[in-house]
């Protein structure tokens, strides 16, 4: 995802609610996200769809990492020869 530009990003809601249709293609087009704010304070943030799904995907990796380090500690890793044979054991399935 692009970085945020501040004087572009970031709308109003009344803002927003008149030009709809010009700030989806905003979105799509510069692939950042647009921050909707309601009383001087951001309440959502719009998308471009490709962007929350790489996000998403990130988002899982991470967890992934994350869940691995925890085991590591805990000491419940394989070594790189075993976890290679089940993995090659599984493909070859």
């Amino acid at each position: 995802m692009l970085r945020l530009r501040i004087d572009q990003d970031i709308r109003s809601m009344s803002e927003f609610r008149t030009g709809i249709a010009s700030f989806l293609k905003q979105v799509h087009d510069t692939k950042r996200p647009l921050i909707i704010t309601q009383h001087g304070k951001g309440v959502a943030v719009l998308l471009d769809v490709g962007e929350y799904e790489a996000m998403q995907e990130k988002i899982e990796l991470l967890k992934d990492v994350q869940t691995s380090i925890s085991q590591i500690e805990k000491g419940e890793g394989l070594e790189h020869n075993k976890a290679k044979e089940i993995v090659l054991s599984r493909v070859a399935k």
